[in-house]
């Protein structure tokens, strides 16, 4: 495999089952805001108890 293919397998790992988040979803977050909004999203939610990671996540995290 090459780097390059390895490079857009990682930006297109989901980072957050729950809302379908990608790295490549954070890392345009962060280049449109200065920070990622998307993960402050995700820890409010699982805060509030609204996570659904542990059953949507296939390594149960």
């Amino acid at each position: 495999m090459t780097t390059r293919c390895v490079k857009k397998q990682r930006r297109a790992e989901i980072i957050c089952y729950c809302h379908n988040h990608t790295a490549a979803d954070l890392e345009k977050d962060v280049l449109e805001h200065g920070r990622s909004t998307i993960m402050e999203q995700i820890i409010a939610e699982s805060k509030a108890g609204k996570c659904d990671c542990k059953t949507l996540n296939p390594k149960g995290r």
